[in-house]
């Protein structure tokens, strides 16, 4: 792996050294999810901001119908696809997020250019902060730009995660992309994952997003995502035994659960709960930061994080550590895993003032049991993608 290039003028200059011409610069942002997760697959409602890590796309357009791609966070292997004939699926490469993006842009109808890309991010990998959805959405606008066409946000991400469904093999769901497009500075989102409709939520001023690294990744996540759809939709074809229009558990509510849900298995029974209670938590959050309740805010981000590891079972020994950590440290209004669970972060909202003394604090005490010295990152809620030739050197 190379040193991640950071800025429009460094990734337009190496592209410069390895294609021998310019390019132009876009870029899309990770995210963390504030509260709501595991419920923009079931229809649900999110809470996520777009944060300050980025990936980086420098492109130009070929006399031809490649699209060849490079990284510098894998080495800088290339690959590449003919649009013309482009395959239906990935072969288990980190090339299968922009050239899927590619080969599902062409399948829409549209008629791209062919096209270099030299890609480069500071989103950390595996962390839960959604590195996938920021590359897919930065070679989205990347490949669009070059080739002088338009295309509404929504509609990209829609794109973006039919191409990590589909070609990737991972069945996300749509709230990493449409985070990474509509961002918004110093606010969240709440977003519904069922008509895509959102609302922007402020974020006070003299807090901070403060995102905790375990450094572990379980080797079980991916499998255990997909296990979770499962049940979901298991859960799905039971109500619908009873309630016929419903369509995904956005649609159950808790008096159906507890009417009809002891028909279920205890697991599945444990998925619904967790997924009906949060799409209820994160209404409540939003009208709370409406209201500037950040008490009540942090309440609701701890409940979050019981229910997915208990009912759930997403959550893991490292998360649960940060969060009890978080929790015994002044000025923290709340802490919860964020992304899919079986390690990766946590996310926290800190007064400004404390931030110092929390990111000390996790730090020595993290360390203290695990042996591991966290990530800690500190940043603000930013805008979505968008052509970078303003970034700074």
């Amino acid at each position: 792996m190379l040193e991640a290039l950071t800025s429009s003028p460094a990734i337009e200059q190496e592209f410069r050294k390895r294609f021998g011409k310019t390019a132009s610069v876009f870029r899309a942002p990770g995210r963390v999810n504030l509260i709501g997760e595991h419920t923009d697959y079931n229809g649900g409602f999110v809470m996520p901001a777009a944060i300050g890590f980025f990936t980086w796309a420098a492109a130009s357009v070929r006399n031809d119908r490649l699209v060849r791609v490079r990284s510098n966070n894998f080495s800088c292997e290339e690959r590449s696809i003919d649009l013309d004939n482009a395959p239906e699926s990935g072969g288990g490469h980190w090339s299968d997020y922009p050239l899927g993006v590619a080969a599902t842009l062409e399948r829409s109808g549209l008629r791209l250019r062919g096209a270099d890309i030299l890609l480069s991010g500071n989103v950390p990998i595996g962390a839960g902060l959604s590195s996938s959805a920021s590359l897919e959405v930065a070679t989205a606008v990347a490949l669009l730009g070059v080739s002088s066409l338009t295309l509404d946000r929504t509609e990209i991400a829609r794109i973006c995660q039919h191409a990590e469904n589909e070609y990737a093999g991972m069945r996300c769901g749509i709230m990493d992309q449409f985070i990474a497009c509509h961002g918004i500075a110093g606010h969240a989102l709440l977003i519904d994952c069922r008509s895509l409709e959102s609302r922007p939520a402020p974020l006070p001023d003299d807090a901070k997003l403060v995102v905790c690294n375990t450094m572990v990744r379980h080797e079980l996540a991916g499998s255990e995502y997909n296990k979770r759809r499962e049940e979901c939709e298991q859960g799905v074809r039971y109500f619908q035994r009873f309630l016929p229009s419903v369509q995904a558990l956005r649609d159950v509510s808790l008096e159906a659960l507890e009417r009809w849900g002891a028909g279920l298995p205890d697991a599945v029974f444990r998925r619904c709960r967790h997924v009906i209670t949060e799409n209820w938590r994160v209404e409540r959050a939003a009208a709370d930061l409406q209201s500037g309740n950040l008490t009540e805010f942090g309440n609701l981000m701890a409940a979050s994080h019981l229910s997915l590891r208990d009912d759930y079972e997403v959550s893991c020994a490292e998360l649960d550590l940060m969060v009890e950590l978080a929790g015994q440290t002044k000025g923290v209004y709340g802490a919860r895993m964020t992304g899919g669970g079986f390690g990766g972060c946590t996310v926290n909202l800190v007064h400004a003032h404390a931030v110092e003394r929390f990111q000390e604090t996790i730090a020595r005490g993290y360390k203290h049991v695990t042996g591991t010295t966290p990530e800690i990152y500190v940043t603000s809620a930013v805008d979505g993608a968008a052509p970078a030739a303003a970034d700074p050197v």
